[in-house]
């Protein structure tokens, strides 16, 4: 959204942000000409096909799936501040890891461990893959985005195919809340 290869420098990723399909993309009412860089008028990728008013109401817009994904990180602080393990697998197109991070919690011990599991396809191909989760067992992946439950993983390898370019991102729960059941 905005950019326009075009122009020389960096300038091509400086054009006006497009708030709107309105003039100059909402920027700015003033005259085309005297803007300092020109307005995105690309009809694939211009400000009246692709702005930040129109991403609001579609709730299937890259901006909805950046905002999904920054409340992720902010609901999981595991991401930020977790340990990180790579889990072997025999599939190098997909990268798989785990982070887990000890937190305090009101209960018999006073501790619980966030654990999330990441699946990521690296490739323009779906991907099966394979893990040994044997260490997790008993635990159930539920899907951060959708809040899907996947079979609870055991002892032995976990299977999931993943879409070109895709990734799985899971909470790995000991009991499925009321919420999910």
């Amino acid at each position: 959204m905005g950019d326009n290869i075009y122009l020389g420098d960096r300038d091509a990723v400086r054009t006006p942000m497009q708030w709107t399909p309105d003039r100059n993309g909402g920027f700015s009412s003033g005259d085309f000409a005297q803007l300092y860089l020109p307005a995105q008028m690309d009809p694939v990728y211009g400000y009246e096909a692709v702005n930040v008013e129109s991403q609001l109401r579609n709730p299937g817009s890259f901006l909805h799936w950046v905002q999904n994904m920054i409340s992720a990180r902010k609901q999981h602080s595991v991401f930020g501040t977790g340990d990180f393990e790579v889990v072997d697998v025999a599939n190098e197109a997909v990268l798989v890891f785990l982070r887990r991070q000890q937190r305090d919690h009101p209960s018999e011990d006073g501790q619980l461990t966030d654990i999330v599991l990441c699946v990521n396809n690296l490739s323009p191909d779906a991907q099966p893959v394979e893990m040994d989760l044997s260490a997790l067992d008993g635990k159930r992946p539920v899907e951060l985005f959708g809040r899907v439950p996947f079979p609870r993983i055991g002892q032995l390898p976990y299977f999931v195919t993943l879409p070109p370019y895709g990734f799985y991102w899971f909470s790995l729960v000991d009991e499925l809340g009321d919420d999910l059941k």
